[in-house]
């Protein structure tokens, strides 16, 4: 029997404009938008992967989880790490469209890696293959 992960969260400040921004700019598509009370069960998942693990954009409405969120992204650490084939040309489709980057694409060995801000109060590294 083998385990996998299912559905991991990214705790942000605003659902709406979290959907938003991890559709339009980085082109995650919907899983489920599932309206409950004040908050939604809202899943995303990789447009080539749409059986592949969720991301839930969970409100950080909690206070122990808006504190760790502050706290990663004033020590520049990012909350995940998303694969994509080509981090340079990616990174420069997203600063057209006016996405703030923390750290311009690095080679680090085998891989590249950049870090924006998805404007709900996290930073998230992009990482794939160094060129060859």
């Amino acid at each position: 029997m083998a385990i996998r992960i299912a559905v991991t969260s990214g705790f942000v400040d605003d659902q709406a404009k979290a959907l938003a921004f991890y559709t339009s700019v980085l082109g995650f598509e919907v899983k489920h938008d599932i309206p409950l009370g004040e908050y939604r069960w809202l899943t995303l998942v990789g447009p080539d992967a749409p059986e592949g693990t969720e991301l839930l954009l969970e409100p950080d409405a909690h206070p122990a989880a808006r504190a760790y969120k502050e706290a990663l992204f004033a020590d520049g650490i990012p909350v995940a790490s998303f694969g994509i084939d080509d981090v340079v040309a990616f990174h420069a489709e997203l600063e057209a469209q006016g996405v703030r980057f923390t750290q311009a694409p690095t080679e680090m060995g085998p891989v590249v890696t950049a870090v924006l801000d998805d404007t709900c109060g996290n930073l998230i590294q992009l990482t794939g293959p160094a060129p060859a």
